[in-house]
């Protein structure tokens, strides 16, 4: 019903916009002459449209987060006294469960009771009454806040004022909700960390060497939940994927942008940028396949013992997957350099490399340092190909031929299984999560920090 009803909207809004489109013409003249309108027709169609849209949408949200607690409560009331207060906030739940079940008609698995069907008929006839009833009310008021704001039309009418006051509202309420999705986040993560430190002192977690969550039936804290050498892996893995993006990344967006030509560009950048669009697992696959084996081939040539699986192998795939993001948007913001600036220093007797190296890049540098921001961020959150190129071994170690693991492996690795989610074995995912994201946000930080110096220095 729900789909029936939000497909009958859109067709209502669209029929609005038609509807305020053709008053404001028919008011312009048979010339369509809109200069004795104070906004365009197509303000006036989009007025139209959101009065018709807008109050709809709120009845129909507010109608169905209201509509599960009324429901419930309806069914409480047709079950019997004695059975309804012996049930605790779980068997409540599994008693709304089934008689829902047995209202829409897929029943249950066992012979239900009498009371269950009798509330289920309840149920499902007040279910029948509150869809009508619902699909009444919404289109009702679609249809008089279409009538409503058709009747505001006229000459004099600010219907482009009105239009833009209700998009820079719905800006406004799109910028909340992403703000408050991250509170939301940083605050549940934060809440579950402190369950988890209940536990595990902070001190053995933050500056313990070792990691070896054991596992508990009893929800005690069994094993060491040593961070730093999750911590010390992920920053292995994440600069040797630096070390391989960074300067590759810079060089091919150099290049692209200042030496080659419009024809050999025109194919290289999109070529370079399919590599974006490839999955992570596939990443994964290629370095157990093909990098992991060449380096150990390479190694036993010289004589060093290298695993196939390693924190090599991981940043070395790692590095290939991210030069994408480095290039496209450095090679985007250098192009975007004043050509002037080229100009003048060419004109002073600069070479094209000293112009590159003493003009573009200086006033590049905010751009640049953004992606090279991403670029991290995008490393250090890499999930998959770790998981199958470096080896899963939580040691602390500073050869980056070993295996090593690191701490979104670790999230993931303690949150599958059949471990309890309030036991410290689930519940370290979540001080680990906060853990990665104060790093992601002390990088923000000190790129921020960078941008604003180089402005001081060079605008």
């Amino acid at each position: 019903m729900n789909l029936l009803l939000i497909g009958v909207l859109l067709a209502l809004i669209a029929i609005a916009y038609q509807i305020g489109l053709r008053k404001s013409r028919s008011l312009a003249g048979k010339g369509n002459n809109t200069a004795i309108l104070h906004s365009r027709p197509g303000y006036y169609g989009s007025l139209v449209a959101l009065w018709c849209g807008i109050p709809a949408f709120l009845i129909l949200i507010i109608w169905n987060l209201v509509e599960p607690s009324i429901l419930q409560h309806l069914i409480l009331q047709n079950v019997p006294v004695n059975i309804a207060s012996s049930l605790d906030e779980a068997g409540v739940d599994v008693l709304v469960d089934r008689i829902q079940a047995i209202a829409s008609g897929f029943g249950v698995t066992d012979t239900p009771a009498a009371y269950e069907v009798a509330a289920a008929e309840q149920l499902a006839k007040f279910e029948r009454i509150g869809s009508f009833a619902k699909f009444a009310v919404v289109i009702c008021a679609a249809m008089l806040g279409l009538v409503w704001a058709k009747k505001r039309i006229s000459q004099q009418f600010r219907a482009r004022n009105e239009v833009e006051k209700t998009i820079n509202v719905v800006l406004i309420l799109c910028s909340g909700v992403a703000i408050l999705t991250t509170v939301g986040i940083v605050m549940s993560m934060f809440s579950e960390a402190m369950h988890f430190f209940k536990f595990v002192s902070p001190i053995d977690f933050f500056f313990g060497t070792e990691w070896n969550p054991g596992f508990s039936t009893s929800g005690n804290a069994e094993g060491s939940y040593g961070l730093l050498p999750l911590l010390w892996g992920t920053l292995m893995v994440s600069g040797i994927a630096l070390l391989v993006a960074v300067p590759l990344g810079l060089m091919i967006a150099i290049y692209l942008a200042e030496y080659a030509s419009p024809r050999f560009r025109s194919w290289a950048k999109p070529t370079i940028e399919v590599l974006a669009g490839i999955p992570t697992i596939v990443y994964g696959v290629f370095a157990i396949m093909v990098i992991g084996p060449v380096f150990k081939m390479l190694g036993n040539a010289v004589g060093i013992d290298v695993n196939a699986t390693s924190a090599l192998t991981a940043g070395f795939a790692m590095g290939i997957m991210i030069i994408p993001f480095v290039s496209s948007l450095s090679d985007d913001i250098i192009t975007q350099v004043p050509r002037a600036l080229r100009d003048g220093s060419l004109g002073l007797g600069a070479t094209k490399s000293e112009t590159i190296r003493q003009v573009v890049l200086p006033a590049a540098l905010p751009g640049i340092t953004g992606a090279f921001l991403l670029a991290v961020s995008r490393a250090v959150g890499e999930t998959m190909i770790v998981v199958l190129a470096a080896g899963n071994s939580p040691l602390l170690h500073i050869n980056p031929l070993e295996a090593v693991s690191t701490v979104t492996v670790t999230i993931v690795k303690q949150l599958t299984g059949d471990t309890d989610f309030a036991s410290p074995q689930a519940l370290v995912a979540f001080a680990l999560g906060l853990t990665l994201f104060v790093i992601t946000l002390c990088l923000n930080i000190v790129a921020l920090y960078i941008v604003r110096k180089y402005r001081e220095q060079y605008e």
